[in-house]
């Protein structure tokens, strides 16, 4: 495949289609600053990092 510069030939590139499934949100932190903390007010996307892969 012929390498192609993104500044000159981005009319060669094809579109891209993105699909996001619709996400429900049961739950809500009740304490905010452990919310801050964590990064998010939702429990379902509470994914800490381990250093491999979430728990």
């Amino acid at each position: 495949m012929q390498d192609y510069m993104y500044e000159t030939n981005i009319d060669k590139f094809p579109v891209a289609m993105a699909y996001v499934p619709w996400q429900k949100f049961d739950k809500m932190y009740d304490d905010l600053e452990k919310a801050y903390r964590i990064g998010t007010i939702f429990p379902e996307l509470d994914k800490p990092f381990t250093g491999r892969r979430c728990v």
